[in-house]
C-alpha cells in the first residue's frame, strides 16, 4: 500500500525552501502526496502566497487559517491555540503516514503538537540550531522532541539533537536545504531582476530584511528606527525590503518601512513577499544584505555577498566569515555597511566557504525518508543518554 506524506507550510520562506524537495516527493508514484497549508499564506496581509502554492502546479490538501489581527504576545498565542485545534481536525481527515515539518515558527509548533496527539510521525527539518534571542530556540527543540526523524543543517546542530536525547541513528547532518535552490534554480539576470521588481538597482545595492527580536520587549521601532537611519547614511546605495514574519512587532516594522519607502522612492522598494526566484536573484544581484534574517546567515555567503547581520536575532547561530555582526546602532551599522562595501572585504568574500554545505540536501532527505519510513511506524522512543551503554 503507498505511504501517504504531508508537508506542512505556514510562510513563504519555508515554502521557498521546502519546495525542491516536495517536487521530488509528488514525483514518486510509491506515495501519496499532501499538503497542509496554512499562517501567513493565507493572509491578504502577508500577500495570500497560497496561491505561489497552487502556481507551482501542487494541490493543497487542506487550509486552515489561525492568524489573528494582532501581532501581540496574546494575538500570537491565540494562533498558536487555533493552530492546535485546525490541524487536528485537518489531520484526522488527511490522515498521513507521516508528516515534515520545518524550522521553529510557532505555527510549527502548534503543528507539531496536533500531529503528536494524532500518534502521526514527525519528520524535522532544522533542528539542533541556536538563536538565543528568539522564543523559536525554545520552539525548536520542543519540536525535536516530538519528532522520529531529523535533519540538521550542520555537524554541530546534528551533535545538540542527539544531546537533547535522540538516537543518533535517527539523526543525519544533510546541510541546509536552501542551497539546493541556490545552485539549481535558475536565477533572474539583473535586467529580468529590475524589470520584474520595477526598481533599479543601481550602482550599489542592499537586499534587508529585519525581524522582531521576539525574546526582547518593544526593541522592533528602536531598532528599526536605527536601521533606516544608517541606510540614510548611505546615500547612493538601492535598498530593497522585504516585510517581516508576523511576530510580536512585525506591525511596527512594516509601518516604518513603508513611510521609508513613500519618502524616499527612487531608493527603496517594499515588497510583502518576493517568492523564492526572485529572492534568491535579489541575493545573486545586490551588493550585500542587510539585517536579522537567517538568510543572510544560512544562503548569502553560497553566494559570495557579505551580510551585516544586526543584533541578536540569530545570535548562536554558525555563520561564515563573510558575516558581519554589529548592535541595532546606526553609527555601528553604516560602518559595517561601509566595510562590507569595501572592494577588499568583497574580494575576500569571494573566497569564503559556507559552513551549511554544498548543496545536495534534499536528495539526501529524500532517499532517508525513503530508508526509514518503514520503521517510524513504532512511535515509541527512549531517550538516548550519551556515554550509556
Amino acid at each position: 500500500m503507498k505511504k501517504t506524506i504531508c508537508v506542512f507550510t505556514g510562510t513563504r520562506a519555508e515554502y521557498g525552501l521546502l519546495k525542491p524537495l516536495m517536487d521530488r516527493i509528488n514525483k514518486d508514484r510509491d506515495w501519496n502526496f499532501q499538503i497542509l497549508v496554512s499562517g501567513m499564506h493565507l493572509s491578504a496581509e502577508f500577500g495570500l502566497t497560497y496561491k505561489e502554492i497552487e502556481k507551482d502546479g501542487f494541490k493543497i490538501s487542506k487550509k486552515v487559517k489561525i492568524i489573528t489581527n494582532s501581532d501581540s504576545i496574546a494575538g500570537i498565542s491565540k494562533s498558536i491555540g487555533t493552530g492546535i485545534g485546525g490541524y487536528s481536525q485537518a489531520l484526522s481527515r488527511l490522515r498521513p503516514d507521516l508528516i515534515i515539518i520545518f524550522g521553529d515558527r510557532f505555527e510549527a509548533l502548534a503543528a507539531a503538537i496536533a500531529a503528536l496527539i494524532a500518534r502521526i510521525p514527525i519528520v524535522h527539518i532544522g533542528g539542533g540550531e541556536a538563536t538565543y534571542g528568539l522564543i523559536d530556540e525554545a520552539i525548536r527543540h520542543s519540536i525535536t522532541k516530538m519528532s522520529l526523524l531529523h535533519f540538521t543543517s550542520t555537524e554541530e546542530y546534528r551533535q545538540r539533537v542527539v544531546q537533547l536525547g535522540e538516537s543518533p541513528c535517527r539523526v543525519f547532518n544533510v546541510g541546509a536545504i536552501g542551497i539546493d535552490n541556490i545552485l539549481e534554480m535558475k536565477l533572474l539576470t539583473r535586467p529580468e531582476l529590475e524589470r520584474s521588481l520595477d526598481f533599479s538597482l543601481g550602482e550599489k545595492s542592499a537586499l534587508v530584511t529585519f525581524h522582531p527580536v521576539t525574546l526582547e520587549d518593544n526593541t522592533a521601532k528602536y531598532q528599526v528606527t536605527e536601521l533606516l537611519k544608517a541606510l540614510d547614511a548611505c546615500p547612493g546605495l538601492k535598498i530593497i525590503f522585504t516585510k517581516p514574519n508576523a511576530d510580536p512587532g512585525g506591525r511596527i516594522i512594516i509601518k516604518l518601512i513603508d513611510a521609508y519607502v513613500r519618502r524616499s522612492p527612487n531608493k527603496a522598494a517594499a515588497f510583502s513577499s518576493l517568492g523564492q526566484l526572485r529572492y534568491l536573484s535579489c541575493l545573486k544581484n545586490v551588493n550585500l544584505v542587510i539585517g536579522n534574517s537567517s538568510s543572510g546567515i544560512i544562503e548569502a555567503p553560497s553566494l559570495k555577498i557579505p551580510t551585516v547581520n544586526i543584533g541578536d536575532r540569530q545570535k548562536g547561530r554558525i555563520r561564515a566569515m563573510s558575516v558581519i555582526d554589529v548592535k541595532p546602532e546606526s553609527g555601528q551599522i553604516s560602518k559595517a555597511i561601509q566595510k562590507a562595501l569595501s572592494p577588499e572585504f568583497s574580494k575576500f568574500c569571494k573566497g569564503v566557504s559556507n559552513p551549511y554545505g554544498k548543496g545536495g540536501t534534499v536528495g539526501k532527505i529524500y532517499r532517508l525518508i525513503k530508508k526509514n519510513i518503514s520503521s517510524l511506524k513504532d512511535i515509541k522512543k527512549t531517550f538516548y543518554a550519551i556515554g550509556e551503554k
